[in-house]
């Protein structure tokens, strides 16, 4: 009997201003670990890791590390088209960063429409508060920023000390998820925002298959 790999690959794009720790975020994510040097993303990253829904169905997600300064858009516009979920990333220690997120919202609604991505807002460098440094974001003022433009959950992580790292990546999963079970969201010709997973009948057919480099198509 064939045994999957994977049963879907989900495209997720993480947005913000530059410095928010969204290359941190994934770092943690995908290596477990916390970069202690980390330096500007320039243009597009790429990383991959395979999650669990809550059924038990495994996700691989393909995640798109986009560079915030202002001189990369032109280049990181091009990801935007096949990306099924969209992680808001903010620093909860700079006010400036969170208010820029409509900005980032909109531009990305506009290069993925006419798909309707998952989008969840995400709030990095808890561990600085913890630790005495100043918040500038209340919990309050983001769980109203969710709920006012209909974001797909809403959570605060730390890349230093891992905590709520994985349920970002989690809730944005299981809400695709959930919308493919209901229909919402199908698998599309010429669209990479959802692809259904590969199959394998031995391990090394499972070590060819993961060690795969990414092809993206919109570049």
């Amino acid at each position: 009997m064939v045994e999957p790999i994977f049963q879907y690959q989900f495209r997720f794009i993480l947005i913000g201003d530059s410095t928010v720790g969204k290359s941190s975020l994934l770092k943690f994510f995908t290596d477990g670990r916390f970069a202690e040097l980390s330096d500007p993303t320039v243009g597009v990253d790429f990383f991959a890791r395979l999650i669990e829904v809550q059924d038990g169905t495994k996700i691989k997600l393909q995640l798109w590390d986009t560079a915030g300064q202002e001189r990369f858009r032109s280049i990181t516009k091009s990801y935007y088209r096949n990306s099924v979920g969209v992680l808001l990333v903010y620093d909860i220690t700079n006010h400036a960063s969170f208010e820029h997120l409509p900005l980032w919202m909109m531009e990305a609604k506009r290069h993925i429409e006419p798909h309707r991505p998952v989008f969840a807002l995400v709030g990095c460098k808890l561990d600085l508060v913890n630790s005495g440094g100043r918040r500038e974001v209340s919990i309050q003022e983001a769980k109203s920023f969710a709920k006012q433009h209909g974001l797909g959950g809403f959570v605060e992580t730390s890349a230093r000390t891992g905590v709520n790292v994985l349920e970002a990546f989690s809730m944005v999963t299981q809400e695709v998820y959930n919308r493919i079970q209901s229909g919402e969201y199908t698998v599309e010709d010429g669209w990479d925002g959802i692809k259904t997973g590969f199959a394998k009948t031995n391990s090394l057919d499972f070590n060819l298959v993961m060690g795969e480099p990414a092809k993206s198509s919109c570049c």
